[in-house]
């Protein structure tokens, strides 16, 4: 009852009859024809529900665990399976061909997501996170820190985190005070940084997080914030793994949902400062992580699609098999599993009908980002981009409400057996529940 199929023949039919594939015909993806986007599809369905999709409840009841030397060991199987996406290639699909990615549109890049969200949320959050920073860093990264960092961020043996909420500043990040102080060509970081999302793990080699901090002279507000690259490990100039970086993890949090999902409080500088790079300009850290906050609003929008379409089959499953009552469809009517009463129809039909539309929002706005990026014209790649800008809220907000709606409509259709943890309908729930409140709280 709790298997994941990845809904390759829903993703192919926007892709193909809605999309038309318009992203294959932009410069640049002349090899990527619709049979190898089919291949493509197929492959990652494998890996979503046969590798990813059995660790989504033993990841709920195991959780993550730190311990008494910091580090954190993810549930059984995690690591492991996330090793089984980095060697497929996976971590790099939307990658362009020059930064050593399999230069796939964002289309293609953002369907496989759906998938891997929707066969296990938790693990789904490190490649998720590791793609936004590889943005942040292609964009506004100087040419030494993308030779360092990029290849294995982009290969997935690194993973990357995004540093921003501290105890007093939030969704109002004006307030930052973790300091950087400058020293040579490098500075020291410290401070403390909390709801840290893959803060500290055992599935790859090297963590770098993209910490939002202030130079000791800089104004406050906004305008003295400036972005800076923390590895967990420094790095050798032949590109090995030097020593530990002055970063720990202090502690992780006990969580409604996303268990297996190590959410850490990251403390910087215990040990004399944490060695860190400038990313971008001094004073324009805000501006530089919105670029990989909007990596990760639209892919949170296409979480959320992935539980809605997972308590879509959950449901389903359920009043296929449950029976109940005698048949409504004839007077006097036989025995009936519950998938043929009214009610319990209409929350099926309200469930798939809601996330299939999600589902077209999302990939709709994944292809304006393909525009965006690789149209001949500036006009259009304007007029995309502009495009963008407007949906990407709405697909973050928009879906991951429903996808809360949703997976609780999943709970109802259950009934009883939906409120008790035995039958997985909770944990997507759960899992849901986060959703609309970080990478930008809905309501802002």
């Amino acid at each position: 009852m709790n298997y994941y199929a990845a809904p390759v023949r829903d993703l192919r039919f926007v892709l193909e009859e809605m999309l038309a594939h318009r992203s294959l015909a932009l410069p640049g993806f002349e090899e990527a024809t619709p049979d190898l986007v089919e291949a493509v599809l197929e492959e990652a369905a494998k890996l979503a529900g046969d590798v990813w999709g059995p660790l989504n409840s033993t990841g709920d009841r195991q959780g993550a665990k730190r311990h008494t030397d910091g580090s954190v060991t993810t549930p059984e199987g995690f690591a492991a399976a996330y090793q089984a996406y980095v060697e497929g290639g996976w971590n790099g699909i939307g990658v362009s061909e020059e930064l050593g990615g399999q230069n796939l549109p964002e289309v293609v890049a953002s369907a496989v997501q759906e998938m891997l969200h929707g066969a296990n949320m938790a693990l789904g959050l490190c490649p998720m996170l590791t793609a936004g920073a590889i943005e942040a860093l292609a964009h506004h990264g100087s040419d030494a820190l993308k030779a360092t960092y990029l290849p294995k961020l982009v290969e997935g043996s690194w993973t990357g985190t995004m540093n921003l909420t501290e105890p007093q500043a939030g969704s109002d990040l004006s307030k930052v005070r973790t300091k950087a102080v400058p020293e040579g060509d490098h500075y020291r970081i410290s401070g403390q940084k909390i709801y840290i999302t893959w803060g500290e793990h055992d599935a790859a080699e090297n963590i770098i997080h993209l910490v939002l901090a202030r130079k000791p002279d800089a104004p406050e507000g906004n305008k003295g914030i400036s972005l800076f690259l923390v590895p967990k490990f420094l790095v050798n100039d032949d590109g090995s793994l030097g020593e530990r970086n002055d970063v720990t993890c202090a502690s992780i949090e006990h969580k409604l949902g996303i268990h297996g999902s190590p959410t850490c409080t990251l403390s910087f500088g215990e040990n004399g400062g944490a060695v860190g790079y400038l990313v971008g300009e001094e004073g324009r850290g805000l501006n530089h992580m919105f670029t990989m906050m909007n990596e990760a609003r639209h892919k949170v929008g296409i979480q959320g699609i992935g539980v809605a379409e997972r308590a879509c089959q959950h449901a389903l499953a359920y009043a296929n098999d449950r029976t109940q009552g005698r048949s409504p469809k004839q007077r006097g009517g036989s025995e009936c599993t519950i998938s043929d009463h009214f009610d319990v129809r209409r929350m099926l039909l309200s469930m798939r009908a809601r996330t299939d539309a999600l589902r077209a929002l999302a990939l709709y706005c994944a292809g304006q980002l393909d525009i965006a990026r690789r149209a001949e014209s500036d006009a259009e790649r304007q007029a995309a981009q502009a495009c963008a800008d407007v949906l990407i809220p709405i697909v973050k907000s928009f879906s991951t409400d429903q996808a809360v709606d949703i997976a609780s409509m999943g709970v109802q259709v259950h009934g009883g057996m939906g409120y008790v943890e035995e039958t997985g309908a909770a944990q997507l729930l759960r899992d849901a529940r986060i959703a609309p409140i970080y990478e930008g709280t809905n309501g802002i």
